[in-house]
């Protein structure tokens, strides 16, 4: 008898595109997440239920096995690090940049500057590796604020279109990373439910178009 497998999901628009995946992959919710408050779904498969997190929470429940797999931005894996984790597939959802911004046409801060973001890990490393100091203000959120009200120099943030940027006399300035969502799996779940994750890692990846190997993030 095949055992349960557990697979956490994240809220919001990267469930939408995360789940005609899975049903690419022969997996579909028994009711509809978005008309229910519920947390924990059964799908058309008795091996198979789906937990529904916030997506900061998904690595933490793959990470520590209460989740087998996860879908999570890479944003997030980048900013809580991967150790425990697999990332066998890049999921090539929920696409857009990570980059700094800074008040449009200000001319750039030189010395020691303040920094808004809610990727704090991220802000640290990328600002080490340009020989800058700064202090960082964690937010979490409406960070084109920070700079217009003199609460910060820059900021670092997911950028997709760029038009919320310039509503409020923003510009995008430094890249810093491409961000997609990504498959992740546990590692002890990897060697212990192999032929069940291989299999809906493989249906995935035909749904995508996608070579994968399972090597660490």
């Amino acid at each position: 008898m095949s055992q349960i497998l557990t697979i956490a999901l994240t809220k919001g628009r990267i469930l939408e595109e995360t789940l005609p995946l899975l049903a690419a992959a022969g997996i579909v919710p028994a009711e509809d997440i978005d008309k229910s408050r519920k947390l924990v779904f059964e799908t058309n498969r008795p091996d198979v239920q789906l937990l529904v997190l916030r997506g900061a929470d998904v690595p933490t429940y793959v990470q520590f096995g209460a989740a087998d797999m996860g879908v999570s931005g890479k944003d997030t894996l980048m900013e809580n690090g991967a150790e425990g984790l697999y990332e066998p597939l890049d999921l090539n959802i929920a696409r857009c940049k990570l980059m700094t911004a800074a008040i449009a046409g200000a001319p750039v801060r030189q010395g020691r500057i303040k920094v808004a973001t809610k990727y704090v890990n991220i802000a640290k490393q990328y600002y080490a590796t340009c020989g800058r100091q700064i202090d960082v203000i964690k937010l979490y959120g409406a960070m084109e604020l920070a700079p217009i009200m003199n609460l910060a120099d820059e900021i670092v943030d997911i950028v997709d279109t760029g038009n919320t940027l310039r509503a409020n006399g923003l510009e995008s300035r430094e890249f810093i990373a491409d961000i997609s969502s990504r498959l992740i799996v546990n590692k002890a779940s990897m060697k212990m439910k192999h032929v069940q994750i291989e299999a809906i890692i493989d249906a995935i990846a035909q749904a995508i178009g996608a070579e994968h190997s399972v090597t660490s993030a």
